[in-house]
């Protein structure tokens, strides 16, 4: 008797892994959308994304957890670092790629949340690491401009960037004004203006 042929052992590719992961972060920014913090769980997450609720616990543990994934996750996809050739280009894709984010449906409602859960360690460190990812991207922009003398040589990426962004923020969390093209026109503007050798 011939024996058995021996099946050699799976790969992991981490693709089902990366796909949980999706589905379960973008239930949790529908959940938020639809019923607020107050009503997000994750019984009902892992129902919407089609889970064990036990994968959700094992995986985050906690509320915040997913929260603050949500939100490092919102931070990292479709933000490519800017590149356009000119200072005015690269400012303009900055300020458009964060207005697209903090204007989708949910994000409001997430940056609202950790603003009241201030002080919560794991929001923290997801608003920590998105202004890190954000300061990583815009650093190359400004060290261009600076060795072009189109900025000051003392321009720090950090508060040019709060410059360029705050009015956005502004009229998310405050007036609800639309964050439109003369808003974005006049934040680049007064950027380069203050920090224009």
């Amino acid at each position: 008797m011939s024996p058995e042929p021996v099946t050699p052992p799976r790969k992991r590719t981490g693709g089902r892994s990366a796909r949980v992961r999706d589905a379960v972060l973008a239930a949790t920014l529908q959940q938020v959308l639809d019923h607020g913090i107050e009503g997000l769980s994750l019984g009902s997450v892992a129902v919407r994304a089609g889970v064990a609720e036990t994968t959700l616990y094992r995986r985050w543990g906690s509320r915040t957890a997913l929260i603050a994934d949500a939100v490092t996750q919102l931070a990292e996809i479709g933000n490519p670092p800017p590149h356009t050739g000119a200072l005015r280009g690269d400012l303009r894709q900055v300020l458009e790629q964060i207005g697209d984010l903090i204007t989708r449906p949910g994000v409001a409602r997430l940056l609202g949340t950790a603003a009241a859960l201030d002080g919560d360690p794991e929001l923290t460190a997801a608003r920590t690491a998105f202004w890190d990812n954000r300061f990583a991207q815009i650093a190359p922009v400004i060290d261009r401009a600076r060795a072009a003398g189109t900025l000051r040589t003392d321009a720090e990426p950090r508060a040019v960037l709060e410059t360029l962004t705050a009015p956005l923020y502004f009229r998310l969390l405050v007036t609800g004004e639309a964050i439109d093209d003369d808003l974005i026109d006049r934040c680049i503007e007064h950027t380069i203006t203050l920090y224009r050798p």
